[in-house]
């Protein structure tokens, strides 16, 4: 089995509507910037571990580390649910709106500041994966005085869209919930955590069997009968109804002040999700010279697109250095 260096300590939050699961390492000092880890689609919390062990005991003796479960994935749960910790309820949303992301983050930073006694406006260090890259770029445009360093791990965005395919995509939407309520969307499950193990590395193959059988406990539970299911709710395979404007996207950008790190992987990732020439790395790198044309990119070898996964201490080395710059 993996052998944890730094637990963590979980917790449940009353937040817009949820038990917002967070999970925390290292502890405050008021002389040091907490840290925010946002983790992706299909993705919890417990993600991040790798990535933390591979810190010193030293940095996370001067530095307090949150990872939020975003809502509808790990052991985040609407109030609606009887217990926060119910293993498998996410209640009666039928679709997640990505706006709902920033709010919740808004949220958490507000409550956080007053916590640990900070000024209602004290920055945080955001570190977003994927999903939580594009979330923690947007807050950083949104709420510029709220992030003092950004780092964004292949999060790279979506393709532009034209307005031309709106019908077809409400349609889409429409379609989509109608089969989640049928019961015909859904998440695939398992017979055991040994078959949950065996899909994560056949997602990801870098990922050592050990650290698979560690995250596989942490990325799924059991049902009543046995059966393995994801922790997270089959509403997220539902399409956003809204397309992603680049544009709008681009203009939030410009809009953030905090230092900024790109860090991907050496391997291209986008050339997994997009057909040929739909969206590339190099119209991604395009679009951070116009918005951002002071960040600085970093991409690491032998890694894919979970690369805190296949990299942690690499990973670990570049945000130690990149948040102790200008501190």
């Amino acid at each position: 089995m993996y052998p944890i260096r730094h637990p963590s300590h979980s917790l449940f939050l009353p937040l817009r509507g949820h038990h917002l699961h967070l999970r925390q390492w290292g502890q405050h000092r008021p002389d040091a910037t907490p840290l925010l880890l946002l983790h992706g689609w299909m993705d919890v919390s417990a993600s991040w571990q790798f990535m933390v062990d591979a810190l010193p005991p030293a940095w996370l003796a001067e530095r307090l580390i949150v990872a939020p479960d975003w809502r509808g994935f790990g052991h985040s749960r609407p109030l609606e649910c009887a217990t926060p910790s119910d293993p498998l309820a996410y209640g009666s949303a039928d679709h997640y709106q990505f706006a709902d992301y920033l709010a919740d983050l808004d949220a958490l930073i507000a409550h956080l500041n007053a916590e640990l006694g900070r000024p209602a406006g004290a920055a945080f260090d955001v570190v977003g994966h994927s999903m939580g890259g594009n979330v923690a770029m947007l807050y950083a445009g949104v709420r510029p005085a709220l992030v003092r360093r950004l780092v964004n791990v292949e999060g790279f965005g979506m393709p532009a869209s034209q307005p031309e395919q709106a019908p077809q995509r409400y349609a889409r939407w429409l379609d989509e919930i109608g089969a989640l309520r049928q019961g015909t969307l859904a998440l695939k499950s398992y017979p055991n955590a040994q078959a949950v193990a065996q899909r994560l590395r056949k997602t990801n193959p870098r990922l050592a069997p050990e650290k698979a059988d560690w995250l596989a406990s942490h990325w799924a539970a059991p049902d009543a009968s046995g059966q393995w299911q994801v922790l997270g709710h089959a509403a997220h395979k539902i399409v956003n109804p809204h397309l992603y404007r680049a544009d709008e996207v681009l203009a939030v950008w410009r809009s953030i002040r905090a230092p900024l790190l790109v860090v991907e992987a050496q391997a291209d990732s986008l050339g997994q999700w997009y057909r040929q020439g739909e969206y590339t790395r190099e119209q991604f790198h395009q679009r951070l010279q116009a918005a951002q044309p002071q960040c600085r990119i970093e991409q690491l070898p032998d890694a894919g697109h979970m690369l805190h996964h296949d990299q942690p201490a690499a990973l670990a080395a570049l945000l130690q250095a990149f948040f102790a710059d200008g501190a």
